[in-house]
């Protein structure tokens, strides 16, 4: 039986079937990067932290459908993963790490949730306040806090609705990659995805076409993790030309927090998660206080801030024959009582205009 649960206004949304996406090839060697953590896990929100990406379709054509598209995706996506074998990858504990942990290439997998929503999309759409419906749209599994190693990084949800129209939602752990290098792997994954189903000579139907096998899938035992609560939280992107020489880590995040304060009219929680990410891939979280004050220059040359995720460039973002979708939404998730903080390193050495910093109230 499938599992079902119910969007804001009464809305039933119905899990039909659950499968796993691998990279197409076995990868080999294995990839992995260190990280570095608070000994308390289990006092913060860390583990939980991830971003979510909503797009939402109109349906191209009387064949498509949000079951055709999942299909094909497991097609496309298995061949992005290939090129970053990470996202398929889970936690693991190293031999004498302390309270460290490792993400590897292991070929664990992505989720791929397919569900049905009984309502169409322009009344969806037209929803004044979404926040709640769109967080059923995008699967999440929580950690395992004493086993981390077993839970997917990296989640898909495709949602059909009763018009034909169909969404595809994405949560992907900030442990795993940040906001712009995931949009950057979203890029990616779409330009193969055009070019593999591009031909005219395409099947009816996919080799993985749920609807076709005959049965909802064995989804009754899948919990729907912490997006049952209305969970986004309020994010603030700023901008470096380059890192400021005489500010560390700490100090740039209590600046960038001011300014974010400043900017939204809001005030930080006394304490707050530290995401510094190293070029390397490696990362580092602590967990800081929002008591720390940045010494004097209330704020830098260079920096600007933008409210919005625009930046991403994910409104571009055609997985629908080229089209480009109607609805765009994305977020950092909520945690109780805790901010974070995310320092991102330009995306290659030569590049000294690239060093982000994102600020996300509880």
């Amino acid at each position: 039986m499938a599992l079902s649960t119910t969007l804001n206004n009464g809305y039933k949304l119905r899990v039909a079937g659950v499968q796993t996406v691998v990279p197409t090839k076995p990868t080999d060697p294995r990839k992995s990067f260190t990280l570095t953590l608070p000994q308390n896990l289990s006092s913060t929100g860390i583990l939980q932290r991830r971003f979510h990406v909503l797009f939402c379709y109109n349906k191209a054509r009387d064949e498509d459908s949000g079951w055709v598209l999942a299909g094909r995706i497991k097609e496309s996506l298995g061949l992005a993963l290939q090129e970053q074998p990470l996202l398929a990858g889970r936690l693991r504990r190293p031999g004498d790490s302390g309270g460290d942990l490792e993400v590897v290439s292991n070929d664990s997998g992505v989720r791929l949730v397919e569900a049905s929503v009984e309502v169409k999309l322009a009344d969806f759409l037209a929803l004044k306040d979404k926040v709640d419906a769109e967080a059923e749209l995008v699967f999440w599994e929580d950690f395992t806090e004493d086993n981390p190693q077993f839970s997917p990084l990296f989640f898909v949800q495709v949602t059909n609705f009763s018009c034909g129209g169909y969404s595809i939602g994405i949560s992907c752990s900030l442990l795993l990659v940040d906001p712009f290098l995931l949009s950057n792997f979203l890029k990616r994954w779409a330009d193969l995805h055009n070019t593999m189903f591009s031909r005219t000579d395409l099947p009816e139907f996919p080799a993985f076409y749920l609807p076709k096998l005959g049965k909802s899938g064995s989804s009754a035992g899948l919990q729907m993790g912490s997006n049952a609560r209305k969970n986004a939280a309020q994010s603030v992107i700023f901008k470096l030309p380059k890192k400021i020489s005489e500010l560390d880590d700490k100090n740039l995040a209590a600046l960038c927090i001011k300014e974010a304060e400043r900017e939204v009219a809001a005030k930080m929680v006394s304490n707050f998660s530290l995401f510094v990410k190293a070029p390397n891939e490696d990362t580092t979280v602590e967990i800081c206080s929002r008591q720390l004050e940045v010494s004097e220059s209330p704020t830098s040359p260079g920096l600007s801030c933008a409210r919005t995720w625009d930046e991403l460039g994910l409104e571009n973002i055609c997985l629908n024959e080229g089209k480009k979708a109607v609805y765009v939404s994305c977020w950092i998730n909520s945690a109780v009582d805790e901010g974070c903080v995310m320092i991102i390193p330009p995306s290659d050495e030569k590049n000294t205009m690239g060093l982000k910093i994102i600020v996300t109230f509880s």
